[in-house]
């Protein structure tokens, strides 16, 4: 790899998310710059990685062309470490084989050196073997027999489509090893330059690992552990035993009733799902509204979607104590003021993650931990040990797969090149696999009146887009949060069927700054979901209602 150097200027000017992305992309057009970061309008800086000898001068007159001002305060050089027959074992060794550190080995590569990844478990981590992957394609597999056995179109409505339960976790099962072997091992035999190390890793001071009775000493190090399922100090809960967030994913037989204890993600997705196979499942939530960190609108939307579907619905609920008597789970708790019992064959509980720092010398090595056991970093992934980093679950931050290996590459290119690019997670999309699906970015309504932004809002019913009334399924909606002064997209929340599918346009919206009108001006094709959004950014304005078929 070829040295290069990294700048650092002061910019002046930028008044919004667009101004970063136009002083960013002007950066970009000068000969020699190899990448550019300006973390956000607010902080008045940009930060230059490019080829030894571009001048400050010409960067200087780049972000004049684009109508701001800038100066160059520092430059470095950004030099590889000595690595392989010098002093250091690795140039950055990874402790967790999950996404984040597949992503950060990967990088380390690319960028030509040396990495190791250190697992205790097994390869792939959370999303591929016990997440996304296990769980996706068993709400489809239920989803899909759901479908087949209700149909919308002129009022017919049969019997929910027959399940052959074990046989839909043997498919489980195959696709999950397929992926494991497709997209971890062999992907891993692609790069000669990582290396993968079976074992426990402790750090034993500054940049020092001990794996196996072996001390390696690595130029930087990589924590990516991730998380694990965690559960409540209810009386009586580990006691009684209970499916977590891994278990139920696994279980042979389908349960003829199920409690859910969390209204989440996780258990949303869950409790629809074994509803759909057939149990009788009640979400218990201790909040006033399932999905709560979701706009309200679409916690609202969805309670009636899954009431309509039988599922029993029950918010404010603060479970007391849980017992297991005959092989069933009764949970008492508190509500609306009255003490009541619920009961069920299984208790599902999908209370949320911890991260996975216990045993491990982090506090002995200088790294802090927040009140939940996350490693705490910088906006630049670094904890306070400046020899190790952190990225994904571990760090309790966006607990997102995609989020996770966006960090680890993040966080590998900082670590061995010594930049500063902060993680920018102001635009984030997030799907819960609900059916209809929420999918969401940026801020809610809330959110944004909270951060002191004069709000337009502009809420689409499903009932208004000609794709949803023409395949006879209409439920959802789609709420679009505006900054009134700016004109800036601030935040986008759908329900609707494949919602997750929808998100995307608003989430470049949302990064680059793209206005309501300038997006509004956009042509979206006739009869798709999406154009759904094209008719809420009308709906600022206008009566959609009152719209023709691609009346723009």
């Amino acid at each position: 790899m070829n040295e290069i150097e990294q700048l650092e200027l002061t910019v002046e000017g930028m008044t919004c998310d667009a101004c970063a992305h136009h002083v960013s992309k002007a950066l970009q057009q000068v000969a020699g710059v190899i990448e550019t970061a300006v973390p956000g309008w607010q902080s008045g800086k940009a930060t230059v990685k490019a080829a030894p000898g571009v001048s400050g001068e010409a960067l200087a007159a780049a972000v004049q062309g684009a109508g701001y001002t800038a100066v160059v305060n520092s430059r470095q050089s950004l030099a590889k470490p000595t690595s392989r027959n010098g002093s250091y074992d690795y140039d950055l060794m990874v402790i967790g084989g999950g996404s984040a550190g597949f992503a950060a080995a990967i990088k380390a590569a690319e960028l030509g050196y040396h990495a190791a990844i250190v697992e205790a478990g097994t390869m792939g981590g959370t999303c591929v073997n016990i997440g996304c992957v296990p769980s996706k394609t068993l709400i489809r597999a239920v989803e899909t027999a759901h479908q087949a056995g209700t149909h919308r179109f002129q009022g017919i409505h049969t019997a929910p489509g027959q399940i052959e339960w074990p046989k839909v976790i043997a498919q489980k099962d195959e696709l999950v090893a397929s992926l494991r072997q497709g997209k971890y091992a062999d992907v891993l035999a692609g790069y000669p330059d990582v290396d993968y190390i079976e074992g426990y890793a402790t750090l034993t001071g500054k940049n020092r690992v001990e794996i196996n009775g072996r001390t390696y000493s690595p130029y930087r190090i990589l924590i990516a552990t991730g998380a694990r399922p965690w559960a409540p100090p209810i009386d009586g809960l580990a006691e009684a035993g209970y499916l977590d967030s891994t278990a139920v994913l696994a279980l042979q037989e389908r349960p003829s009733s199920l409690i859910v204890l969390g209204a989440n993600a996780v258990g949303l997705e869950m409790a629809q799902t074994y509803a759909r196979a057939g149990a009788f499942v009640t979400v218990v939530e201790l909040l006033p509204r399932i999905a709560p960190f979701e706009d309200e609108a679409i916690s609202t939307a969805l309670t009636g979607y899954l009431a309509e579907e039988g599922l029993r619905i029950v918010t404010g609920f603060a479970t007391k104590r849980v017992q297991k008597e005959n092989g069933r789970y009764q949970i008492t708790g508190s509500h609306q003021g009255r003490e009541i019992t619920l009961d069920a064959e299984q208790l599902l509980v999908a209370t949320g993650r911890r991260p996975n720092t216990a045993n491990m010398g982090l506090a002995e090595s200088g790294v802090k931990l927040g009140p939940r056991g996350e490693i705490l970093v910088d906006d630049t992934l670094r904890t306070d040990n400046p020899f190790v980093y952190a990225a994904g679950d571990v760090t309790g931050q966006d607990m997102f797969v995609y989020v996770a290996a966006y960090a680890g590459g993040l966080a590998a290119e900082n670590a061995l090149n010594g930049l500063s690019t902060p993680l920018d997670t102001g635009y984030i999309p997030r799907i819960t696999f609900t059916d209809p699906q929420i999918a969401s970015a940026g801020l809610t309504e809330a959110q944004a009146i909270e951060k002191g932004h004069a709000v337009k809002v502009s809420t689409l019913a499903m009932s208004h887009v000609p794709r949803a009334l023409a395949a006879r399924d209409t439920r959802g909606l789609i709420k679009l949060v505006a900054d009134a002064d700016s004109d800036r997209l601030l935040g986008a929340h759908i329900l609707a069927p494949e919602g997750g599918e929808l998100i995307q346009t608003a989430v470049l919206a949302i990064r680059f700054g793209i206005t309501v009108s300038q997006l509004r001006q956009t042509m979206f094709p006739y009869l798709t979901n999406g154009e759904g959004i094209k008719l809420a950014l009308l709906g600022f304005e206008k009566d959609v209602a009152l719209l023709s078929c691609c009346a723009g």
